[in-house]
Protein backbone atom coordinates (compact mmCIF):
# COMPACT_ATOMS: atom_id res chain seq x y z
CA UNK A 1 0.00 0.00 0.00
CA UNK A 2 1.44 3.71 -1.08
CA UNK A 3 0.66 6.55 1.17
CA UNK A 4 -0.06 9.50 -0.48
CA UNK A 5 1.21 12.77 1.29
CA UNK A 6 -1.39 15.46 1.19
CA UNK A 7 -1.19 19.55 0.95
CA UNK A 8 -2.95 21.14 3.35
CA UNK A 9 -3.43 24.47 3.11
CA UNK A 10 -4.89 25.50 6.50
CA UNK A 11 -5.00 24.22 9.56
CA UNK A 12 -7.80 25.32 11.90
CA UNK A 13 -7.05 23.99 15.55
CA UNK A 14 -11.08 23.77 17.63
CA UNK A 15 -9.69 22.78 20.75
CA UNK A 16 -11.26 23.77 23.68
CA UNK A 17 -14.60 24.64 21.62
CA UNK A 18 -18.07 22.79 21.66
CA UNK A 19 -20.47 22.10 19.56
CA UNK A 20 -21.32 24.05 17.64
CA UNK A 21 -18.47 26.51 17.22
CA UNK A 22 -16.14 23.68 15.76
CA UNK A 23 -18.59 23.49 13.15
CA UNK A 24 -19.35 27.37 12.81
CA UNK A 25 -15.33 27.73 12.26
CA UNK A 26 -14.98 25.03 9.89
CA UNK A 27 -17.07 26.59 7.73
CA UNK A 28 -15.64 30.15 8.34
CA UNK A 29 -12.08 28.56 7.52
CA UNK A 30 -13.55 26.35 3.95
CA UNK A 31 -15.13 29.50 2.96
CA UNK A 32 -11.44 31.43 2.93
CA UNK A 33 -10.14 28.43 0.95
CA UNK A 34 -10.48 27.91 -3.46
CA UNK A 35 -12.13 24.29 -4.83
CA UNK A 36 -9.66 21.78 -4.43
CA UNK A 37 -7.86 23.15 -1.52
CA UNK A 38 -7.35 21.54 1.50
CA UNK A 39 -8.33 21.99 5.30
CA UNK A 40 -7.05 20.43 8.58
CA UNK A 41 -9.55 20.90 11.37
CA UNK A 42 -8.36 19.58 14.87
CA UNK A 43 -10.62 19.46 17.60
CA UNK A 44 -11.13 17.75 21.62
CA UNK A 45 -15.26 18.14 21.04
CA UNK A 46 -16.15 14.26 20.66
CA UNK A 47 -19.45 15.36 19.23
CA UNK A 48 -17.53 16.75 16.08
CA UNK A 49 -17.16 13.09 15.32
CA UNK A 50 -20.47 13.33 13.92
CA UNK A 51 -21.43 17.22 13.66
CA UNK A 52 -18.07 17.88 11.31
CA UNK A 53 -18.84 15.11 8.85
CA UNK A 54 -22.58 15.12 8.92
CA UNK A 55 -21.69 19.18 8.15
CA UNK A 56 -19.23 18.28 5.22
CA UNK A 57 -21.30 15.97 3.22
CA UNK A 58 -24.65 18.05 3.23
CA UNK A 59 -22.65 20.68 2.10
CA UNK A 60 -20.75 18.64 -0.62
CA UNK A 61 -17.50 18.96 0.64
CA UNK A 62 -15.10 15.89 0.37
CA UNK A 63 -14.25 14.74 3.82
CA UNK A 64 -10.61 12.70 3.00
CA UNK A 65 -9.78 11.60 6.53
CA UNK A 66 -10.71 11.49 10.13
CA UNK A 67 -8.36 10.14 13.13
CA UNK A 68 -7.55 10.40 16.76
CA UNK A 69 -4.42 10.81 18.19
CA UNK A 70 -4.94 10.63 22.24
CA UNK A 71 -7.59 13.68 23.12
CA UNK A 72 -8.02 15.22 19.94
CA UNK A 73 -9.88 13.97 16.44
CA UNK A 74 -8.45 14.99 13.29
CA UNK A 75 -10.29 16.10 10.00
CA UNK A 76 -8.58 16.18 6.45
CA UNK A 77 -11.44 18.21 4.27
CA UNK A 78 -10.84 19.21 0.45
CA UNK A 79 -13.15 21.93 -0.59
CA UNK A 80 -15.35 21.44 -3.31
CA UNK A 81 -16.87 23.90 -5.96
CA UNK A 82 -20.51 24.75 -4.30
CA UNK A 83 -23.36 27.24 -5.35
CA UNK A 84 -22.73 30.17 -2.43
CA UNK A 85 -26.38 30.59 -2.87
CA UNK A 86 -27.43 27.13 -1.56
CA UNK A 87 -24.56 26.83 1.19
CA UNK A 88 -26.04 30.03 3.22
CA UNK A 89 -28.63 27.59 4.40
CA UNK A 90 -26.14 24.65 5.78
CA UNK A 91 -24.55 25.99 8.65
Amino acid sequence: MMIQKIKVHSILNCRGLYCPVPVSNTREEIDKLEPGQILQVVTDDPASLEDIPRWAKRIGHTLIDVWKDGDNFYFIIKKEKIDDEISQYFE
